[in-house]
């Protein structure tokens, strides 16, 4: 069985071919774009990715705009039915932005797009996007983005840290978390989350950029693979 994959397509996209290159591939699954106008049946797709970029040239906010196309209405119903949903980079913020995940994404720190290495410690394994982990693995993936600066509120952030949903910290090489080591400001050095249904993931780092040794790690596999083996389990 090949788990079915659709990556929405928003005016601005810019990681969208390499999400499809990875599915579809690197990791020999099904792989379809998704324009954001579409709507299509709900049993189409096992797993949607909104992939990184600047949708609608991230007027307003990022993606402040793409939140109300109808594809997203789409993400609203795949993930109210369980399905998978990965959001990276532009797609975590537009999960944010539709209250898919709690929080919001605010201009780094340093008010300057960073674009580089990061080293990410998996903080909790027990999830469908990080099964294939160890608690402390140390993965090495890139990011590029301007508003990657994660909030919340300390109610929000202590419910959080309760209940595992923070699944990815920035951190050393050596798996430390500290201040040097994150890119943007996040709150807690957070680098990815998950609803409390545990089915969507957003994270600024992008995996997609990542799967193959010759582009510098292959680590961001372990994410696409972990999603895989949970929907052909």
């Amino acid at each position: 069985m090949r788990v079915r994959f659709g990556i929405l397509v928003f005016p601005g996209s810019n990681c969208d071919r390499d999400a499809l290159w990875a599915v579809r591939e690197v990791l020999g699954q099904e792989g379809e774009f998704l324009w954001h106008q579409e709507r299509i049946p709900p049993d189409r797709f096992d797993a949607l990715i909104l992939p990184g970029g600047f949708s609608y040239g991230d007027y307003l906010r990022a993606g402040a705009l793409a939140r109300c196309s109808p594809a997203v209405e789409l993400v609203a119903e795949y993930a109210e039915r369980g399905r998978l949903v990965l959001g990276t980079c532009n797609g975590f913020q537009i999960l944010t932005e539709a209250g898919l995940l709690p929080g919001a994404l605010h201009r780094n720190d340093s008010l300057r797009f960073h674009c580089g290495w990061t080293h990410l410690r998996v903080e909790n394994p027990a999830t469908p996007f990080t099964s294939l982990c160890r608690e402390g693995q140390v993965l090495r993936i890139p990011v590029a983005h301007g508003e990657g600066n994660y909030f919340a509120d300390p109610d929000t952030l202590a419910e959080l840290e309760r209940r595992g949903q923070v699944v990815l910290r920035y951190a050393t090489a050596a798996g430390e978390v500290t201040p040097a080591a994150n890119p943007n400001g996040s709150v807690g050095n957070i680098a990815a989350i998950l609803n409390q249904r545990g089915n969507v993931l957003g994270m600024m780092p992008h995996p997609e950029r990542a799967v193959e040794g010759l582009l510098g790690s292959a680590d961001g596999r372990l994410i696409f693979e972990s999603m895989i083996r949970f929907l052909t389990a």
